[in-house]
């Protein structure tokens, strides 16, 4: 593809290499694209828990920037892999895990964005429906249509997605911000500080799970950049995008809950769209919020989209997928994520939330070894033909990487704090959840000490798939110190 050729509108390429003659885009469709995804209606309801589960105001907005910048910074270091991989997330957990191995922490991250999608799909019906005067249901089925489209589509229209999605959110908090602070003493609201440390931790991890959660596919959407983008400009665009749009997003739930006298659960939507006024602006509004939910559900469903093909790619020794294929895979995703919004939406979605949250375990410790195989011990060095081959350096499950995300999974379930399920040592930490901590610091420390020890061997330099009939880069393989 010449430079200056215009890339296709519907994305030909799934969880394959991306060659160098088809990269494009700029380092600012990353940060709007994260901007996009983060100005929308469920980071608003996130800030919020912070005060209606007992947090002040002042300490609460400090706690979700801590928290923000912790998960932004682990976020933003996968996304800074796509343009040097030139391919999705999930597939580089070969390297750690084995190209059969790393179907297990994938199957659980599949799971997870199926229920963020199911969960966001709900918010969105609800404002659809009442902004058409349709009911729940219908809007529900409506967004699921604009998801389907938009996931077949893929990487592009993705990208134009997101810049719209954050001109649109960057209007809506503009203007719900002026009317927030046109009806309420702010200052008041910040002078009140009663420090505790349970619901200062509450608002870390509110935040930091947040961000950590985009780690399994944040690189999806890096992978088109040029392999010359620089990764500390990659980690700056896509955590600045998302810290700055969800801290805006969380400060809008925190002043909400703060306001509302307990009118804001329960009625997120129509409480938000009420502090905005009535007529054509609340038309809009619902608008806004709908049209906010379709870049992060787009990307829920793309990433799942990535994870099963994935998964069965390993088992098949093949990275192509087909279109049909992938239209086969986005209907099924979407379908049974629609389903499960049109079941729960009056019932058990709150359980279900919790087990979602409850299945953030399972990839913490995946992020954890990821990073630290990726920066610490290969540093880079990736033999990318051999992850697609089960008899090939990575072998097809890496014990090593395996036990200790075993491990990171364990040593997490006495701090976790859900509806779903509560370990015995939440109760004597003021009933917060820190399993996060746990499960990134300890599989982070744990497979560092290992794998220098007992890391399989490591090329020389990064080895990449051929381009034009050019043979693929050889290096001798060297043992890792």
């Amino acid at each position: 593809m010449a430079a200056n050729d215009t890339p296709p509108l519907i994305e030909k390429r799934s969880i394959d290499y991306i060659p160098e003659a088809e990269r494009h885009g700029r380092l600012l469709s990353q940060f709007t694209l994260w901007l996009g995804a983060n100005l929308q209606i469920t980071a608003i309801v996130t800030g919020a828990l912070a005060v209606v589960l007992g947090g002040d105001v002042f300490w609460s907005l400090i706690g979700l920037l801590i928290g923000q910048l912790i998960g932004g910074g682990v976020m933003a270091l996968h996304a800074a892999q796509g343009p040097k991989l030139g391919l999705p997330q999930m597939i580089s957990s070969r390297v750690q895990f084995g190209v059969y191995g790393a179907a297990i922490p994938i199957v659980l991250v599949c799971l997870m964005y199926l229920g963020f999608t199911a969960t966001g799909t709900v918010l969105s019906g609800q404002a659809l429906g009442q902004l058409f005067g349709v009911s729940d249901s219908t809007g529900i089925l409506m967004f699921a249509s604009v998801i389907v489209l938009v996931t077949v589509l893929g990487y592009r229209v993705i990208h134009f997605i997101g810049r719209v999605a954050s001109v649109i959110g960057v209007m809506a908090f503009v203007y719900l911000f002026s009317r927030l602070m046109s009806q309420a003493d702010i200052g008041a609201l910040l002078q009140i500080r009663h420090f505790s440390w349970s619901s200062f931790l509450l608002a870390v991890s509110l935040a930091a799970s947040w961000q950590i959660a985009f780690g399994p596919y944040v690189a999806d959407y890096s992978r088109y950049l040029p392999s010359r983008t620089s990764s500390l400009k990659t980690f700056l665009a896509a955590g600045a995008g998302s810290v700055i749009g969800a801290q805006v997003a969380m400060i809008l739930g925190v002043f909400a809950a703060a306001l509302s006298n307990g009118q804001f659960a329960g009625h997120e939507v129509a409480y938000i769209v009420g502090l905005g006024g009535t007529g054509a602006t609340a038309a809009l509004l619902y608008f806004s919020i709908a049209f906010g939910k379709v870049t992060i559900s787009t990307l829920n469903s793309y990433g799942s989209f990535m994870c099963i093909a994935t998964i069965i790619s390993g088992f098949r020794g093949r990275l192509d997928v087909t279109r049909w294929q992938r239209l086969g895979f986005v209907l099924v995703i979407v379908g049974a994520a629609t389903l499960i919004a049109l079941l729960g939406q009056h019932s058990f979605l709150g359980a279900f939330k919790s087990f979602i949250l409850f299945l953030l375990a399972f990839f913490t410790p995946w992020s954890a070894i990821n990073l630290v195989d990726y920066y610490c011990i290969t540093r880079e060095r990736y033999d990318v033909p051999a992850l697609a081959d089960p008899n090939g350096r990575y072998g097809r499950w890496n014990l090593l990487g395996i036990s200790v995300y075993v491990f990171g999974v364990l040593v997490q379930l006495p701090f976790i704090s859900t509806k779903f399920y509560t370990g015995p040592l939440v109760a004597a930490l003021g009933d917060v959840d820190i399993s996060w901590i746990i499960g990134l610091v300890l599989p982070a420390g744990l497979y560092y000490l290992c794998a220098k020890k007992w890391h399989s061997a490591v090329p020389d330099h990064l080895i990449l798939p051929p381009e034009q009939g050019a043979a693929p880069i050889i290096t001798r393989p060297v043992a890792q110190a």
